[in-house]
């Protein structure tokens, strides 16, 4: 054991962290929280993913709804609250931002109407360069649409449930445009 001891303390300090159950997911270096309150209603945490660009890490996004599901069918016919957050862990600017909004439409929606067209154009309208470090969120309320803030400033809210479902297909849709491991993973789907 004297012998050991010598190689212990030249050794690298390694961090413990114990989480409970009932704490947080820590994604990238990202904690989320696993309940927000939205519309005075506890939503959980569904699921949780790292959107990466090629070698690159962009941000992490968490998905709470009232009732947990792995399957986007179920989520998406709820009318009930539920929220998207993305936290990015780089810079971003509006008009990529916008394209991903065009591209996730496009291949999400078959023959989306010109309102709902309208809507997400209504939504690039609200985009902001981000900046590392800052948040989006997308809360939808029925009755109320779905209230869009970009890093800490509420920006407006946009359409009704159609809106918030299209939207949503953009990360659980048939084709995500982060993939299909992302999409898995906000869906709570293990393997």
């Amino acid at each position: 054991m004297l012998l050991l001891l010598p190689l212990l303390l030249a050794a690298e300090p390694v961090a413990i962290r114990v989480v409970s159950p009932d704490t947080a997911r820590t994604v990238a270096g990202i904690t989320l929280p696993d309940n927000v309150t939205v519309a005075g209603k506890n939503l959980t945490l569904n699921g949780a993913a790292l959107r990466k660009k090629a070698i690159f890490k962009v941000y992490v996004a968490a998905l709470y709804v009232l009732t947990k599901s792995q399957s986007p069918e179920a989520i998406l016919e709820e009318d009930e609250p539920r929220r998207m957050e993305m936290h990015f862990v780089r810079n971003v600017d509006k008009k990529k931002i916008c394209e991903a909004w065009d591209d996730g439409l496009n291949d999400n929606t078959p023959t989306p109407s010109e309102d709902l067209k309208k809507e997400f154009a209504d939504l690039c309208g609200l985009m902001d360069d981000i900046k590392d470090g800052q948040a989006m969120t997308f809360t939808y309320v029925p009755g109320n649409g779905t209230t869009v803030t970009v890093a800490g400033t509420e920006k407006g809210a946009v359409g009704g449930h159609d809106f918030a479902n299209a939207l949503l297909r953009c990360w659980i849709g048939p084709k995500p445009g982060p993939g299909q491991g992302f999409k898995k993973d906000l869906l709570g789907v293990k393997g």
